[in-house]
C-alpha cells in the first residue's frame, strides 16, 4: 500500500506565505517579534506588530533562546534565508552557513548585509555524503522546503508543481579541509530528510571535533520520516553521541526508541561547547 505524503506545511503557512511572497517579498523592515526582533530583514511578515498578530512561541523557539550560543562557531547547514543565521550571528564567535539555492542564498546575503553581519561566512554548496551534483527540487511558494532529489516517488505528484535547479555537493569534512574552515563547536542541520547523507560525510568532523548538533527529522511520508529518525538516532549511537534529547517532548531518544524524534527536533550536547577539543 501506498504511504499517504506527509504535509509538512500546512493551509495556513501556504496562505501566509502566498500573502508573504506576493504582497511584501520587496519590503525591508525591522522585526517586530520573534527570535530578530528589533534586526532588518527583507520580505516576510515579521514587521507585523505583536498588537496585531499572535507570534507563535515554539519549542525551538525557546530552546534557541537558552542555548548556549556564546563563543560558539556554529554550522547552520539549510540557512535558507537566514533567519537562523542572524540569531546565530548576534551571539556566536562565527557562523557558516549553507545555502545551495541560488534565490535562497541571494535573500541570505542581502539580510546579512542589512544588519552589517560580517562573522557569517556563506557557502553556495549541499552537503551530503559525498561530493559531485544534485538535482534539487522545491515549491516556488515554499522555497525553504528544498530539498536534493534521490529517486522521485508517486507521492510527489499529488502535490504543487516543483522547480527543480542543479546544485553542487560536497562533504562537510572535504569542504573544511579544503576551505580551511574553523572546527564547529555546534551543527544545526535541517536538510528536508538528507539529514543522514549530511552526518555521514561529516564522520570526521564529529569524531574530531565533538560539536552539539541540532537535528530536524524530515521525511515524504510519516513511516519515512520515523525510518529516517531511527536512521539518524542509530548513526549518533555508533559515533557515540549521547543522550540524545527530544526538544519539544523533552524525551530522551535511544536506539530502537526513536519514534517520537520523527515529529520535531533532536539535540545532543557535544564535548566542544563542553571546552573539550576541536581539533
Amino acid at each position: 500500500m501506498q504511504e499517504a505524503q506527509f504535509e509538512h506545511y500546512s493551509r495556513k503557512q501556504r496562505a501566509v506565505a502566498w500573502v508573504s511572497r506576493n504582497l511584501f517579498d520587496g519590503i525591508t523592515y525591522t522585526v517586530r517579534h520573534g527570535l530578530l526582533r528589533g534586526m532588518k530583514r527583507k520580505g516576510g511578515l515579521g514587521w507585523i506588530p505583536d498588537s496585531l498578530v499572535k507570534a507563535e512561541v515554539t519549542a525551538e523557539s525557546k530552546f534557541w533562546e537558552r542555548a548556549p550560543l556564546r563563543g560558539a562557531t556554529i554550522y547552520d547547514i539549510g540557512a535558507f534565508h537566514g533567519m537562523l543565521t542572524l540569531w546565530f550571528a548576534r551571539h556566536a564567535n562565527q557562523v557558516v552557513s549553507y545555502e545551495p539555492v541560488a534565490q535562497n542564498r541571494a535573500r541570505l546575503l542581502e539580510n546579512l548585509a542589512l544588519n552589517g553581519i560580517s562573522n557569517v561566512t556563506v557557502r553556495d554548496v549541499a552537503l551530503g555524503s559525498g561530493a559531485g551534483a544534485a538535482t534539487m527540487r522545491f515549491d516556488p511558494l515554499m522555497p525553504g522546503g528544498s530539498q536534493v532529489v534521490v529517486q522521485e516517488s508517486a507521492a510527489q505528484g499529488a502535490g504543487p508543481e516543483l522547480a527543480k535547479g542543479r546544485v553542487r555537493v560536497t562533504t562537510l569534512d572535504q569542504d573544511i579541509e579544503e576551505r580551511g574552515l574553523p572546527a564547529p563547536t555546534f551543527l544545526k542541520i535541517d536538510v528536508e530528510g538528507f539529514e543522514l547523507d549530511v552526518l555521514r560525510g561529516a564522520a570526521q568532523t564529529l569524531a574530531r571535533a565533538r560539536p552539539s548538533l541540532f537535528i530536524e527529522i524530515h521525511g515524504e511520508t510519516l513511516a519515512g520520516k520515523r525510518r529516517n529518525a531511527a536512521a539518524v538516532v542509530q548513526f549518533l549511537h555508533e559515533a557515540g553521541y549521547g543522550p540524545l534529547q527530544h526538544i519539544e517532548s523533552g524525551t530522551e531518544v535511544q536506539p530502537g526508541h526513536s519514534d517520537v524524534a520523527a515529529q520535531g527536533h533532536l539535540y545532543c550536547e557535544g564535548t566542544a561547547s563542553q571546552g573539550g577539543s576541536t581539533r
